[in-house]
């Protein structure tokens, strides 16, 4: 199927699940829908810092300007403009707020056309169309690149893919997803799935609701780690064993076609950096390790990486340990609202790679695997010593 056969379907069948058609003029119901449980997430984090005294910079969104942005942007997603599909991040923000904004002197309609129309130049990351309203009309004023903590962002992220999230403080931190819609599929995040027993760190940071106290480096770089990994939709493995200990080489096939030797250690001495030495260039410097090392797990096989971020190996294989079980059962939950958890055979998650990472898990207690699939899934198996099996959690919904 061609690219415009493929697009038509995909918008035939958009259209179909939400039961409205832009040609009408209808409106998109999955905005009205979450529009509400969106404007209560950001008035309870809002609260929730003025508590902890920090006034947030950002502006409360109400419902009524939520479901207005969802609205627009998901018809603009469905267009295309030279064929390209749109690009768009939407951020709810007055122009006096912004740092060195770039101001339109005629601002453009909230509408998809518009959206549409200047998306080529606002798709890369970290640009964004700044909306407010102007005389009880919400319209896009500009773009700026630099955002408040809690700010309202809605991405567009694919044909009828949209992304609710906010800026959490950190200069070249994840956002934190508050919620994804798909069509008419909603799904909203559960900020209380890293208080469930043996929830990994990497889930922790990835929610993002905690304090910000909590999201140390240390735990951010596997963050960007999986971030980058699922960017490059090659699919990949990452073992992230404790520093210093030689048992992950039972479970690993010998010899390792591309052992590193000595470590390669960019991560650890970026880490280690002094606050004074942060300032010039050093999140570049963070991204591009952080890219290298994701590159490596689009090679077959997995990478092997320590808790202190020292690359040991990549293209590694993995095989079940000695006298060690065959992997049965893994439980598996999505840290979204309403999500049930389910125990399943590691196979039903994908293919070889999922099945040998649970395995690895399984017989390397103290390790953690991710597993990026080429389809944009992603799982971080973990050993929870509550169950006494290995935990698949499907963070996807979080990477977008």
């Amino acid at each position: 199927m061609c690219y415009l056969q493929r697009h038509k379907y995909n918008v035939a069948i958009m259209q179909l699940s939400t039961g409205i058609s832009p040609m009408a003029g209808g409106a998109y119901l999955a905005a009205r829908t979450v529009a509400p449980r969106v404007e209560d997430h950001f008035a309870r984090h809002f609260d929730a810092a003025r508590q902890r005294g920090q006034e947030p910079v950002a502006s409360l969104p109400d419902a009524r300007t939520i479901e207005a942005i969802i609205d627009a942007a998901f018809w603009a997603s469905l267009r295309r403009e030279e064929s390209y599909v749109p690009k768009i991040s939407l951020a709810l923000i007055a122009p006096s707020q912004a740092t060195h904004p770039l101001v339109f002197e005629q601002p453009l309609p909230l509408g998809a056309s518009a959206l549409a129309r200047v998306a080529p130049a606002v798709e890369r990351a970290g640009i964004h169309l700044g909306v407010w309203r102007e005389r009880d009309e919400l319209k896009v004023w500009g773009t700026t690149s630099t955002i408040p903590t809690y700010c309202f962002v809605l991405e567009v992220a694919g044909p009828g893919l949209l992304v609710i999230k906010h800026h959490r403080g950190e200069e070249s931190g994840k956002f934190v997803n508050v919620a994804v819609l798909e069509g008419d599929q909603i799904k909203i995040v559960d900020e209380h799935a890293s208080s469930l027993p043996d929830c990994p760190p990497l889930l922790t940071s990835l929610l993002g609701f905690d304090s910000p106290a909590s999201w140390v480096d240390s735990v951010n770089v596997l963050v960007q780690l999986a971030v980058s990994m699922r960017a490059h939709k090659r699919g990949g493995a990452l073992l992230v064993v404790p520093a210093g200990t030689e048992s992950w080489r039972e479970s690993i096939v010998r010899p390792i076609p591309y052992a590193v030797s000595p470590p390669f250690s960019a991560l650890v001495e970026l880490l280690s950096a002094t606050p004074d030495e942060r300032r010039h260039l050093w999140h570049e410097s963070l991204g591009r390790a952080v890219d290298a090392i994701a590159g490596l797990t689009a090679v077959d096989g997995a990478t092997v990486l320590t808790d202190r971020y020292e690359v040991l190996a990549f293209g590694a294989k993995i095989v079940r340990r000695a006298r060690s079980p065959q992997v049965e059962q893994v439980s598996v939950t999505e840290p979204i609202e309403g999500s049930v958890a389910a125990i399943v055979h590691p196979s039903s998650l994908g293919g070889t790679r999922h099945l040998s990472a649970a395995q690895f898990v399984q017989d390397q207690r103290d390790g953690v695997a991710l597993v990026a699939s080429q389809d944009g899934h992603f799982t971080v198996f973990a050993w929870s010593p509550c169950e006494t099996r290995v935990h698949a959690h499907r963070v996807e919904t979080l990477l977008l």
